[in-house]
């Protein structure tokens, strides 16, 4: 039987996760940080959401105002010198960096540079991607999204070029604009005078600024009688520049095969050119605004109507060619007006550039600051968590603080030395807290049995010591009072109760230095079967005056050598010793005793044992072989046992080797002790400093 587990509750199976007290800790933790990641999320996105789009708008808006305006000083100017005030100013206003450069990204304007326009700053410092590209012959419709409906070809309407109307045809103009919108007024019909980009005034009647304007053949009669009188036809300047316009309209569609076109001060064109209608009519209507072309609708109705008389009586119109009639034609056209238009426009606008706002090397990125609200939010929330954390953690907290204050009160009572009331387990006890009061609990009992041990042991110190030592006075006493002659039987007395005492003393030193781990090991390579032949002889005499047999089984011949023992080769000779030593003074004449060392079956270990025929131990006894100044027979009778130190120390000998020493026994058949020491190969190397 192996001696039993001094480890206690300490050697138990490791706890599953979900049963121990880190799983519950983690489970705590794990909840109590998920809601507050949990919260705290939803309220970061809930609120940066809401400061991204407001910071989105405001930078779109920021965008697209920097972007038209230095748009417009495009299509107002030939070229970019002098925008470099207009592009401070516009920093200043919006707090961002902004950057123009040519096509090739050589930065001729940045707001943070001080120096003068064309100063340029580093190409490595701008973004990879431009934020735009400012060409008022190409909108970009994302930034001025109504550029689309002003006008099909994305041209700023402020890049008027060659149609900018002098001082002079403009005054004309706004003279017989204010003269058509008086006469209007006179009818009841109330007008305003606007101007164009180019200068060019027109009427806008206030019924087009509402929903469902007048439009009834008597009104348009009213209107065409104002407009008479104040014709506002196409300028020297203005028939100049579209003259211009529509060579270089004809040239593209002469390019592709097709007939030529007339267009109007609008840039649109009419079908009826084409068949051959009046230059008259189209000149008069050259200039008018919607409204006052509407004024003409009953002579162009008029006309029609003739036409198709004639047509109806077998004349012939002069239609042009079948191709004109074609959708295909008026896209030509269209493609052939922008183009001229673009044309026309490349010395009187800017050259494209690229616009860069907030790029890398920017001075600062503007931010957004938390309203009340969300402070305000944030701060609950944060309450609230804390709240639930704090609430968590006391609740926890205390069913883990009770019993161990419990513990220390028991601790504190086992110090002042009272006598240690069990601390109750608690109801869920198969956690680290009930293991560890179990653990306590039985500390404390193996403590009460250590300290009666330990009196027990003093007493029977005290009565080994003082059998020898009463010897040895008496007879030296009896000497001196000469009723005791020194012959040698009586020197041989007293030698032998100084060897028994001498005996007693160094036991007690072993096992006072295996407890203090000073014990000290000379290991060296040791043959057991050698060993075990040395110790057989030394106590072959002994078995002889007892009348026991003393014998040493050997293996059958053509067994292998069993593996050499890293052991001290004096230790283990006094280990052996005590076993067998005890094994004959328990065995009756006539007994035997038997020797015998085998292999275990994992081959990592050689077993020594020591069988006997003597009375047995019995079972009760058993767990106690070992202890110190243990003896079955309590009356300490010299005769019938020795100091009970013997097997301590081989206990603490075999322990001190990296082994074990077990007993089995029945009461009335002998026992058989069985020492298991590690072989030489299986032995782990000792870290420094061990023995």
């Amino acid at each position: 039987m192996r001696r039993p587990d001094r480890g206690g509750a300490a050697g138990a199976a490791r706890l599953p996760l979900r049963k121990s007290l880190a799983g519950r800790l983690l489970t705590v933790t794990a909840l109590v940080a998920s809601c507050s990641v949990a919260a705290t999320a939803w309220l970061a996105v809930q609120t940066t959401s809401v400061a991204i789009r407001q910071e989105q708008g405001q930078n779109l808006k920021s965008d697209a105002n920097i972007y038209n305006t230095l748009l417009g000083y495009a299509a107002t100017h030939p070229d970019w010198d002098g925008v470099d005030t207009t592009v401070r100013d516009l920093a200043l206003e919006s707090g961002r960096r902004i950057v123009l450069t040519t096509p090739g990204r050589r930065p001729f304007v940045d707001s943070a540079d001080s120096r003068s326009a064309g100063g340029g700053s580093s190409d490595d410092l701008l973004a990879q991607q431009a934020s735009a590209v400012v060409d008022p012959r190409s909108v970009d419709t994302v930034l001025v999204p109504d550029a689309a409906k002003a006008s099909a070809d994305r041209v700023d309407p402020r890049a008027v070029g060659p149609f900018r109307l002098p001082a002079k045809e403009h005054d004309a103009l706004r003279k017989a604009a204010a003269g058509r919108v008086e006469c209007l007024s006179q009818m009841g019909i109330a007008a305003d005078v606007v101007e164009s980009p180019g200068g060019r005034p027109r009427v806008q009647f206030v019924s087009e600024e509402t929903e469902g304007g007048t439009d009834s053949v008597t009104d348009r009669d009213m209107e065409a009688k104002c407009f008479a009188p104040y014709p506002v036809g196409p300028t020297a300047t203005e028939r100049k520049a579209l003259s211009a316009l529509n060579q270089l309209a004809d040239a593209c569609l002469k390019r592709q095969g097709r007939t030529a076109v007339k267009l109007n001060l609008d840039l649109s064109w009419d079908r009826s050119y084409a068949y051959g209608r009046d230059d008259a009519v189209s000149g008069a209507e050259d200039g008018l605004s919607d409204r006052e072309a509407k004024a003409l609708a009953a002579k162009k109705a008029e006309d029609a109507a003739t036409a198709e008389r004639k047509a109806a009586s077998g004349g012939a119109l002069d239609y042009a060619p079948a191709e004109i009639r074609d959708s295909a034609y008026d896209r030509a056209v269209a493609n052939c007006v922008e183009s001229a238009r673009r044309e026309q426009l490349t010395d009187y606008v800017a050259e494209p550039a690229l616009l860069f706002i907030d790029g890398p090397g920017a001075a600062g990125v503007p931010g957004f600051d938390l309203s009340r609200a969300n402070t305000a939010r944030i701060a609950g929330v944060t309450a609230l968590v804390l709240a639930l954390t704090v609430g968590a953690s006391v609740l926890a907290g205390a069913r883990l603080v009770r019993p161990l204050h419990a513990l220390t009160g028991a601790a504190q009572r086992m110090r002042e030395g009272l006598d240690a009331t069990p601390v109750p387990v608690p109801v869920v006890s198969d956690n680290e807290i009930g293991r560890l009061t179990a653990a306590f609990n039985d500390m404390a009992a193996h403590r009460a049995r250590l300290e009666e041990q330990r009196k027990v042991m003093v007493s029977d110190v005290a009565h080994e010591l003082r059998t020898p030592l009463s010897n040895i006075r008496g007879w030296l006493e009896a000497a001196h009072d000469g009723l005791a002659v020194p012959d040698p039987a009586f020197v041989s007395s007293l030698l032998e109760e100084a060897v028994q005492l001498q005996h007693l003393i160094n036991d007690l030193q072993d096992l006072g230095a295996a407890d203090a781990g000073a014990l000290r090991l000379q290991r060296k390579p040791v043959r057991i079967d050698e060993l075990l032949g040395q110790v057989a002889a030394a106590h072959q005499g002994l078995a002889e005056t007892a009348g026991v047999t003393l014998t040493v089984l050997t293996p059958p011949p053509g067994t292998p050598h069993p593996p050499l023992l890293d052991a001290d080769p004096v230790r283990l000779r006094q280990t052996v010793s005590n076993l067998l030593s005890n094994a004959v003074r328990h065995t009756p004449a006539g007994g035997t005793v038997t020797l015998r060392r085998y292999v275990t079956d994992p081959g990592d270990e050689l077993a020594v044992e020591v069988s006997d025929t003597g009375s047995g131990i019995p079972a009760g006894d058993l767990p106690y072989v070992f202890d110190r100044f243990w003896r079955a027979e309590k009356s300490r009778n010299r005769s019938t046992g020795g100091s009970g130190l013997g097997l301590a120390i081989v206990l603490k000998l075999a322990e001190a080797h990296g082994g074990t020493v077990d007993v089995a026994s029945a009461e009335g058949e002998g026992a058989t002790f069985t020492l298991r020491l590690p072989t030489a190969e299986s032995r782990k190397p000792e870290g420094p400093g061990r023995p």
